[in-house]
């Protein structure tokens, strides 16, 4: 059966690509850590839990407004200066609300500026509407800013932003974000910013977010989410921020695609949204103390830029690579030696490195890094 040139065009999400032989090895009795999936250890916290199952005791399990709850809209708003509920779209997930603004902003042969690593979904949600992915290195993970200047053609639409970064936990600091919103400007760029680990940011720094620039809120769109905030990854809950006729055209495909967000989990967002959060800075503390660990485990083996977001180590692993390897070969050789799973860098547009997920357990941790350390 023939099937799209849409299809053909895009590849699966490669962090999954080693979940096979990870089940492989495990029905072989050997004991797998992975520290490949970017999901906190956490329990989602009680209040979250408890408005969800208060939802479904009064049977909040209908249709709801396709944009998301009108008092979940207002409560994100809230949050962003100048904003109202009519700036706030709610996905299954931020990763949703990423794959719909590009639909909404992109027409065929639109660049899209990428400053790689970038996280595996990005290039693909940006063929999917047409669009070209340019992809601009960064240097010790840090935006190239006049490599992006540089990038940008009569085509260029679109420059996108994550911050804190996945894979590299990279913060991008303010002066380069003013950089980028004055280049937006004088091209007439569109900026999309994916803040899903805004949250994360450690030794004291503060995350800067292009909204914070309120000379460029016409520009710009804002995702975020509740996954990693909130512990929250199976309720699949994000939202976007943006221009209201960005927003109304978001709305009008999320009617064609899956309508409105699961109901009674939206409530469950409200919840997350109000609660004391003491508890998550707690988390936050113990996500800092778990990097701190990771780095100093990896010090003697690869080098490694201390990431100050997100949880994740992006090392070097070049000087292990053996003649023709690729970190893909690294990390299926690492799997299969030491039944430690991790993600190849060249999946996120950079070979030689690969990412390290250190919200694991402690002792899976610790355990991991020995095993590794042993082989090398």
């Amino acid at each position: 059966m023939k099937l799209s040139q849409r299809i053909e065009a895009i590849e699966g999400s490669k962090t999954a690509r080693f979940i096979p032989l990870m089940a492989e090895l495990r029905q072989k009795g050997r004991q797998v850590i992975s520290l490949a999936i970017g999901e906190p250890e956490f329990d989602t916290p009680d209040p979250v839990i408890e408005a969800t199952k208060r939802a479904l005791d009064r049977q909040a399990t209908r249709y709801s407004e396709i944009p998301g709850l009108p008092v979940l809209r207002e409560a994100l708003a809230e949050r962003f200066e100048g904003a109202g509920a009519q700036n706030i779209v709610v996905f299954n997930g931020s990763k949703q609300a990423l794959h719909t603004i590009f639909q909404a902003i992109c027409d065929p042969g639109d660049e899209v500026i990428l400053p790689i690593p970038c996280w595996v979904s990005f290039t693909e949600q940006v063929k999917m509407a047409g669009g070209r992915p340019v992809l601009v290195p960064t240097r010790d993970h840090q935006l190239d800013v006049d490599a992006m200047a540089a990038a940008i053609t009569g085509r260029t639409r679109v420059i996108l932003i994550n911050s804190p970064n996945n894979p590299t936990g990279a913060l991008y600091p303010r002066k380069d974000l003013e950089r980028i919103a004055r280049l937006a400007v004088r091209h007439d760029l569109i900026l999309v910013a994916d803040e899903a680990y805004d949250f994360f940011v450690y030794d004291g720094a503060v995350c800067t977010s292009l909204y914070d620039l309120a000379e460029i809120r016409d520009r710009v769109i804002v995702t975020r989410s509740f996954s990693k905030h909130y512990a929250m990854t199976g309720f699949r809950l994000g939202y976007a921020v943006a221009p209201i006729p960005v927003a109304n055209a978001m709305i009008r495909l999320h009617s064609h695609t899956t309508g409105n967000v699961c109901t009674f989990a939206q409530y469950g967002a409200l919840a997350a949204l109000s609660m004391d959060e003491t508890l998550l800075v707690q988390r936050r503390a113990e996500l800092e103390r778990k990097r701190d660990l990771a780095v100093a485990q990896i010090a003697d083996v690869f080098p490694c830029v201390r990431p100050q977001g997100a949880f994740y180590l992006f090392p070097n692993v070049s000087g292990h690579l053996k003649p023709g390897e690729t970190s893909g070969d690294f990390a299926a050789r690492i799997l299969e030696q030491t039944g430690v799973a991790v993600v190849p860098g060249e999946d996120f547009g950079l070979d030689g490195y690969v990412r390290i997920c250190f919200a694991a357990p402690e002792t899976q941790l610790l355990e991991a890094f020995k095993r590794i350390r042993e082989v090398l």
